[in-house]
């Protein structure tokens, strides 16, 4: 399916299929990784409480969709992420991490396992950021071309919505031809959406409960308007990104990138360096976990109403120490929250820190990630 495009200066913006429905609701539309897409609707603050409190629908099908299949799927995928993806049984997924020859952070992705047909051969789909979809692209195929595997690139064909918050399950249920309380938390299915086939995972971006829904253009178009009527509320991308960091969830780019590594950035449980076979970055990884490292990123919350915002620099004790990777107000907590890679030695919670905010430092303490935990959200 051709996607339309809006022109910005001399940039064209593409646009999902959902667009018109999103304008239909007045959303703020923003420009994001090249596309057109709505950043609020009734506001931040507003959208961001119906999701921790109701459940809240987001267009996210700018974000890049992958069909993988092939006899050494797994085996060639293994090697590309440092996370052991042979335990996963048909249904199942795993949120990892891409990673170069020094151990950064090319991407971070969720692989969903479908299962391993009659000839051996294995399916699976993967979700990548919409900002590294062509790279991600790239950098795949380059390591499949030589297995037995393949890659169907599904993402100008497929509507992709994210229903979540702690009633999101009843609000898609009525959809969906499928028990939808049965999937596990990171579990998928395939079943019929609006009357068409279409790939429900229980996952998210926001830390609560909810399904991501992938679909045909005109079933995803049904779905919207469906949820609508049945009032589950239009979020855009600015409450998505406030809902993330209140849940320490890495934004790529901002707290993950291709000069971080997973230990650093508080993602160590995705590294099982007692998985058997060599990964790329293997040995950068083994080195920092025996060595030590030299900063992580750690939770700040402010001591006052002021945002430390992405760039801002961290000081302790009047030196520049490093500096903050992603800041907000938090709508939940009534607070400024902030994500900042410190040296290993102050990473402590309860350390003082400060902030520079236009010239003028501002007190902050390291918290335990994540600030906020939803006490809704499911449980395997």
């Amino acid at each position: 399916m051709a996607q339309s495009a809006a022109k910005e200066g001399t940039q064209a913006l593409a646009r999902t299929p959902l667009y018109e429905l999103c304008v239909e609701l007045k959303a703020r539309m923003t420009a994001f990784a090249g596309w057109e897409m709505p950043v609020q609707y009734s506001g931040i603050s507003e959208e961001h409480q119906v999701v921790r409190t109701n459940a809240g629908m987001f267009d996210i099908s700018h974000m890049g969709k992958f069909a993988l299949k092939g006899k050494d799927l797994i085996s060639a995928l293994q090697y590309l992420v440092p996370s052991d993806l042979s335990k996963l049984q048909p249904g199942e997924a795993k949120y990892s991490v891409l990673l170069n020859p020094e151990g950064g952070i090319l991407d971070d992705i969720i692989f969903y396992y479908q299962g391993c047909d009659e000839a051996g051969e294995h399916r699976g789909m993967t979700i990548v950021n919409a900002s590294m979809k062509s790279s991600d692209k790239a950098w795949l195929e380059s390591h499949l071309e030589n297995a037995d595997a393949e890659l169907e690139d599904l993402s100008e064909q497929k509507v992709l919505i994210a229903v979540q918050g702690p009633k999101a399950i009843a609000y898609l249920q009525k959809f969906v031809e499928a028990d939808l309380a049965a999937i596990k938390v990171f579990g998928h299915l395939e079943a019929p959406v609006c009357g068409e086939l279409g790939f429900i995972a229980r996952t998210g971006y926001t830390g609560e409960d909810g399904c991501e829904v992938m679909v045909d253009p005109a079933a995803g178009v049904k779905l919207w308007r469906g949820l609508l009527e049945a009032g589950v509320d239009p979020c855009g991308l600015g409450c998505r990104d406030t809902l993330r960091l209140e849940a320490a969830m890495a934004l790529y780019g901002n707290d993950i990138d291709e000069i971080t590594t997973p230990l650093e950035a508080g993602l160590g449980w995705l590294v099982d360096l007692n998985q058997k076979g060599d990964f790329i970055g293997r040995k950068i990884l083994e080195d920092q976990k025996k060595n030590g490292l030299e900063r992580k990123l750690v939770a700040i919350e402010m001591e006052g109403r002021r945002i430390a915002r992405h760039g801002y620099p961290v000081l302790s004790e009047g030196k520049p120490v490093g500096e903050v990777t992603s800041g907000s107000w938090s709508p939940t907590l009534e607070k400024a929250i902030a994500l900042a890679y410190v040296p290993t030695a102050i990473a402590k919670k309860g350390r003082q820190l400060e902030v520079e905010i236009r010239g003028k430092a501002y007190p902050g303490v390291v918290v335990k990630k994540p600030f906020y935990r939803s006490p809704h959200k499911a449980k395997n």
